[in-house]
């Protein structure tokens, strides 16, 4: 991809492993650039939100009048959500039940695999080309349900962990904590996609 074409895409800064997202969206073919305010989302070709703390991103949204701009920036662009990430995109959040950006037609159930040291790193089929795919686990939330919209693209103990909902991507894991770029080079294809249009 040139440098011509590369989609820009946004990650949101607040907290969570955002320099990781960005070195894994360059290494993928994006331009990443860092969001913190809403005026930051104009002029991007996709969004990630990335893991961390989805109570306290949530906090921090209303706090800065940014849930609205997020959710309308959102509803007509891609985003992709990782495990607090995609808490904040789910239709309905359990466990417990808080708002929510309500993009992704899904389920979510938080801290479903137990506390910090509960965290794992596993490795799943998938149904994107080249194999077994890692997926690093960290107070991760669980995707109970989805509507038949969203196709699973990967799955732990029959629950789906890597979903796709037109523009909208979700990962209850952190790829970017992995060597493998090909779920951040799906998004960026996503996002490279409704740039051309």
């Amino acid at each position: 991809m040139s440098k011509a074409a590369k989609p820009c895409i946004g990650v949101l800064a607040i907290q969570g492993d955002y320099a990781a997202h960005a070195q894994a969206l360059a290494e993928a073919g994006a331009e990443p650039c860092e969001v913190r305010q809403p005026e930051e989302l104009a002029g991007l070709d996709g969004l990630v939100l990335p893991g961390g703390e989805s109570t306290t991103m949530l906090k921090f949204l209303e706090k800065r009048h940014f849930f609205k701009a997020l959710q309308d920036f959102c509803r007509t662009m891609p985003v992709f959500g990782t495990c607090a990430g995609s808490i904040l995109l789910a239709r309905e959040v359990r466990s417990p039940a808080q708002r929510s950006l309500g993009l992704l037609d899904a389920v979510v159930e938080r801290n479903a695999y137990g506390r910090q040291i509960d965290s794992s790193i596993e490795t799943a089929e998938t149904s994107l080309p080249g194999g077994p795919l890692e997926m690093v686990f960290i107070r991760a939330p669980r995707i109970v349900e989805i509507g038949p919209g969203v196709e699973a693209l990967a799955y732990r103990e029959g629950y789906p962990t890597l979903v796709r909902q037109g523009m909208v991507m979700a990962a209850t894991f952190h790829p970017e904590l992995s060597a493998d770029r090909r779920v951040h080079r799906m998004f960026v294809e996503i996002a490279a996609g409704i740039r051309a249009v």
